[in-house]
């Protein structure tokens, strides 16, 4: 069986979707699984034994440049000769809808009551009913293992086997790493500034679990932030700029990860590492809560169906709240 999977963005989204193939692959061993993902988040997927192969699109590009569209669709349309026998469209969006069906004609994907974008369950043959509101990880388990006719229950995701993987050992970050000292993974950015935690109380918290803490950053404004973060506390220190690849060898090398509620904390999940995972305007239901995930949310009530970007209530979170937890999690 050939089944292309739709998850084009964003890298979050897309590591909550990949705990998903393991259990396909278990249920379906000969099963060929096309991933179809924006091209910047080809690093996310690449190297996982459950994809035979990954292809890419670029339709955000089409926002600056409308007239690369039909260059978009010659591309996909030629994906489409592989001749998929299902395609699950995992993002629920109007884009993501059009992509599936531009791949095949037999298309799985959520219900109208289950997407904010209504309109895209038009494009699916077969479709799932899974309220939005609902834990964002089983969700995406389940418009890509519903339509293949079983089930996965929350304890068999607790249960995972890691999901990222690495090509090179990255020789070049072993100077990062201490032999003396616990490592905490910092991840201070995020898409908006609203659920951002403040970088002072990151050096608060640095401060006092006195452990190798490193910081990593994407942008230019991260990096500023991460600069000054290791100007104010010695135990601080900034890495490199990372690709994927590099990513997962740091969180993997980490002792623990403490960050917004943003891809680079949601990898930590993925790759069953201790995780602290600091939360404003949106819900707690984004991630798994385990014995080493923890999570931190502030006291703003979030209504899943309408996030407040105004919502800064993450800046009122106690460091204390978050350094108790990261005590239990490094004993």
């Amino acid at each position: 069986m050939r089944i292309a999977i739709v998850k084009l963005s964003a890298l979050g989204d897309i590591v909550h979707a990949m705990v998903a193939l393991q259990f396909i692959k278990a249920h379906l061993p000969d099963a060929e699984i096309h991933w179809i993902v924006e091209e910047q988040f080809t690093g996310i997927l690449a190297n996982n034994p459950d994809i035979s192969q990954i292809l890419t699109v670029n339709i955000k590009a089409l926002k600056k440049d409308k007239l690369r569209s039909f260059n978009q669709i010659k591309k996909i349309r030629q994906y489409a000769k592989h001749q998929y026998d299902l395609v699950i469209d995992a993002q629920g969006l109007l884009k993501s809808a059009i992509v599936a069906s531009l791949l095949g004609s037999k298309i799985a994907g959520f219900d109208k009551n289950s997407i904010r974008e209504r309109l895209a369950a038009c494009f699916y043959t077969t479709k799932v009913a899974c309220p939005y509101d609902k834990n964002t990880i089983d969700r995406n388990v389940q418009v890509l293992t519903e339509p293949l006719g079983f089930s996965v229950s929350p304890e068999q995701i607790r249960a995972k086997q890691a999901f990222l993987f690495a090509n090179n050992p990255h020789p070049e970050l072993d100077e990062f790493f201490v032999s003396n000292r616990k490592t905490i993974l910092f991840v201070i950015g995020s898409t908006w500034e609203s659920r951002n935690y403040p970088p002072d109380k990151f050096v608060v918290i640095a401060q006092k679990l006195q452990q190798n803490c490193l910081v990593v950053w994407g942008n230019t404004e991260e990096k500023i932030k991460a600069d000054w973060m290791a100007q104010q506390c010695d135990n601080i220190k900034v890495l490199p700029k990372l690709d994927f690849d590099g990513l997962k060898v740091a969180l993997v090398k980490s002792d623990l990860v403490i960050g917004n509620d943003t891809g680079p904390t949601h990898m930590a999940w993925g790759l069953n590492k201790p995780s602290i995972t600091i939360f404003g305007p949106t819900p707690v239901s984004r991630v798994y809560q385990t014995n080493i995930n923890k999570v931190v949310k502030s006291a703003s009530v979030v209504n899943p169906f309408q996030l407040n970007k105004q919502d800064y209530s993450i800046r009122d979170i106690n460091p204390q709240e978050i350094i108790d937890q990261a005590e239990d999690l490094l004993i």
